[in-house]
């Protein structure tokens, strides 16, 4: 699901940024991660590069604050980060933190519509965040604990298979 050089660079110049080699690096590190990613991570899926770890950083900041990556989790005190794929995108879905791993995982909208808002508070709310937490499937997993598949309680929807596809890989 990453952008080509001509989106990525597109999207920068979009928000007033420069296309640096670092950035447009990070770009692409986001726009290739089903989930979202912490610096450190966004640092190892970078590997090795001539570029200093601020110099990476300062640029995910950039991104951050140009609305091109958005802090999506704090969980454990830690921005994670994914992509905007568009100028109005909020990335406005729920997340699971595995309590084991640490993992953040994006998870199907779905889970949080009925969670909308009708009368007075509607207008008051400008931002919500649903965090769900307990242990991931891949830990489950790896601990024997896996439960067997309930019929319609599993959600569906490619923000599933996303996730199935993570879990597989």
């Amino acid at each position: 699901m990453g952008f080509t050089k001509d989106e990525a660079r597109k999207a920068l110049y979009d928000r007033g940024l420069r296309a640096t080699a670092p950035r447009l690096a990070v770009l692409g590190v986001l726009s290739d991660a089903q989930n979202p990613l912490s610096y450190s991570e966004v640092l190892k899926c970078l590997g090795q590069t001539d570029w200093d770890r601020a110099t990476i950083y300062r640029n995910l900041v950039k991104l951050r604050d140009a609305g091109v990556a958005l802090v999506v989790s704090r969980a454990g005190g830690i921005d994670r980060y994914a992509l905007a794929r568009t100028k109005d995108d909020d990335h406005n879905h729920p997340h699971f933190v595995c309590d084991h791993c640490g993992r953040v995982a994006c998870l199907p909208a779905e889970l949080a519509a009925s969670l909308s808002m009708d009368g007075d508070w509607a207008l008051s709310i400008q931002t919500a965040t649903v965090q769900f937490r307990g242990v991931c499937p891949r830990c489950l997993a790896q601990r024997g604990e896996l439960p067997s598949p309930r019929g319609s309680s599993a959600p569906s929807g490619s923000a599933h298979r996303h996730a199935l596809e993570d879990e597989a890989g």
